[in-house]
C-alpha cells in the first residue's frame, strides 16, 4: 500500500523528470535516459523506482512482462510542493530572500525577466480585483 507522497530526493527527482518527459516507461527506458546524463547502475534505477512506488511518487503497471513505471503526481504539483518547502524551511517564507539568492547565483535572462513582469502584473491585477470597493 503506497504511503503519502514525500518530497523526492535528488535522484528520485531525476527519475521523476525522466518519467514526466517520456511518460510511462520500463526500467530499461528510464535507465537509458538517466545514464545518458549521469553514471548510474540499472539495479539502482530499479530499486529507486520500487522505493518511489512505496513512497507514492510513482506507480507500476505489472500487467506486462516488463514492468512500466509512471509518475504518480504531475510535474507542476511536485515542483510547487518542493518550492513551497524550500521557501518555508530555508527562507522563512520570504519570497524576496529566495529571489535574491536565486538571482545571485545566475541572473535571469531577458525572457525570464519578461515572464516575471507578466506574472507580477497578473498577481497585482488579481489582488486589485479581490479588494473591496472602498479599500485603497
Amino acid at each position: 500500500m503506497p504511503q503519502k507522497r514525500k518530497r523526492p530526493t535528488e535522484l528520485e527527482l531525476e527519475l521523476l523528470k525522466v518519467l514526466w518527459d517520456q511518460g510511462p516507461s520500463t526500467v530499461r527506458q528510464v535507465w537509458d535516459a538517466l545514464s545518458a546524463r549521469r553514471r548510474v547502475g540499472y539495479t539502482t534505477v530499479l530499486k529507486m523506482l520500487q522505493i518511489m512506488e512505496e513512497k507514492g511518487l510513482a506507480r507500476c503497471d505489472r500487467s506486462r512482462r516488463a514492468h512500466v513505471y509512471q509518475a504518480q503526481a504531475g510535474r507542476r504539483a511536485t515542483l510547487t510542493r518542493i518550492a513551497n518547502d524550500v521557501l518555508e524551511q530555508v527562507f522563512d517564507g520570504s519570497m524576496q530572500q529566495l529571489l535574491v539568492h536565486a538571482f545571485a547565483r545566475k541572473g535571469p535572462t531577458r525572457r525570464e525577466l519578461d515572464e516575471l513582469r507578466k506574472l507580477l502584473e497578473m498577481l497585482e491585477e488579481s489582488e486589485r480585483d479581490e479588494r473591496p470597493d472602498d479599500a485603497p
